[in-house]
Order: C-alpha cells, then structure tokens, then sequence
C-alpha cells in the first residue's frame, strides 16, 4: 500500500493507492498536512512506500512508526522516471509534470498524448507514441488573469468568472469576463489544434481545478481526469520500488 503526498502552490493532496486503485483521497489546507498523514497512517498502517511531491516551501514531520517502516521517495531532479526525458533542462522540470508525463506513459502506452493542467498555472505537457517526453508550455491560469489586470492597473476590479458569459461586454465587469474567459478558451482549443495537426490520433486529458469548467467549454474533445497527477507519482513510486 502506498502513500502519495501532492503539496500544491495552494493546497495539498494525500491519497492512498493500493496497487495501482486510488483506495483514498483528501484535499487539505497545508498547514493541516502533517495532522493529516498522521490520520492516514493511523488509519492505514499497511502502508509500506511514500512519495512525495513538493513545488511549495511547506515543510512537514513524518509520523515516526511511518518513517522506521516505509520507504520514502522524494521526488527530485535525480528520481528515476519511467519515460525517457528529452527536456532540455531535467533539472528545472516541475514535479507536477513529471507525475503527468508518467500517468500518460503508465495509461496511455504507444500514444501520443497531450495533458492539459488547469490549475494556478496552465501546464501543457506532452509525450509521444515512442514514451518520450518532449516538454509542451506554462501559461497563466484563469484566476492569475483575473488578478493580474486588478494588480496591474490602476482601476480595474479583481473579478471572479460569470456563469452568464457574455462575448460583447456590456460593463467593465462583463468585459472583463469576455477578455479573459473566451481568450482562455480559444488558447487552449488553439493549442491543442496546433499539436493535433503535428501528432496523429492524439489524445488529450485535462485535470487540475478549472478541468470541469473546461471540459464544458472547450470545442475539442478531451478527456477529464482529476487523479491523473496521484496516479502518475504512485506509478513513479512503483517504478523506483522495482529497480
């Protein structure tokens, strides 16, 4: 049984695999996350291998029954992955998008797929039908657009999106939405277009905190999945478990 620790730029995730079936998962805040995996290995003493994945500087203790007993793996620039990695910069490659490059590989063998993740930032990462990692973009999230026109300007509101969208904006507040939301839609529909016409029958998956809203709103078809990136470390953690 495993443990996965997801520490995101906002809040953490911890879910508990057995084998390759997510058997538990809960969001935190992360200031709770140490109170929380002590209530996980209490409830789940079986657990024998941990993996974590921290993008924030969130520290945390492990229980001490945890530590004597199970592996840990924390996932850094040395970590063994199971795909072949032709970043130009390993080292600066987000955890994140290593846990997705690998759900994509361990899902979706001998494809070419792209994995949109929606969250705080906007990630594109893509791997071919060969298993090999090519890289793909960061662009900024939905609400880091809404609050970067309210931080850089001088007099527009910090808006939050309408469920009456609008594409002619009637009302600073109405075209603010317009702005951000159909251009938010047209560059990920774009993007996707754009490696579509380079790799033939790919497919495309969404997760993150906006993959509802997108999978909704988007024209190209897409499959949403909000475990991918658990999914993806726990495949990570079974990989360096078998070397």
């Amino acid at each position: 049984m495993n443990l996965i620790i997801d520490v995101g730029n906002t809040l953490a995730k911890v879910a508990v695999f057995q084998n390759d079936e997510l058997g538990k998962k809960e969001v935190v805040q992360k200031e709770s996350l140490e109170k929380k995996i002590k209530e996980i290995f209490k409830e789940f003493p079986e657990i024998h291998a941990v993996v974590t994945s921290n993008v924030s500087k969130t520290t945390f203790s492990w229980p001490s029954g945890l530590q004597k007993k199970a592996r840990i793996l924390n996932l850094d620039a040395n970590t063994l992955l199971p795909f072949e990695n032709l970043y130009g910069t390993p080292a600066t490659l987000g955890n994140d998008r290593k846990a997705l490059a690998a759900a994509a590989v361990k899902k979706y063998p001998g494809r070419n797929v792209l994995v949109i993740d929606a969250g705080t930032c906007i990630t594109y990462d893509f791997k071919n039908a060969e298993n090999q990692y090519l890289g793909g973009g960061i662009s900024p999230g939905l609400k880091m657009r809404f609050k970067a026109l309210n931080s850089f300007t001088a007099n527009l509101p910090l808006v939050t999106p309408q469920e009456d969208l609008k594409l002619i904006g009637d009302s600073t507040l109405s075209s603010i939405n317009s702005g951000v939301i159909f251009g938010f839609l047209k560059e990920i529909d774009g993007i996707i277009e754009e490696y579509a016409s380079q790799y033939d029958e790919m497919l495309t998956i969404i997760t993150g905190g906006d993959a509802q809203f997108l999978s909704i709103n988007l024209k190209n078809s897409i499959f949403a999945n909000s475990n991918i990136l658990l999914e993806g470390l726990n495949y990570i953690l079974e990989f360096n478990i078998s070397q």
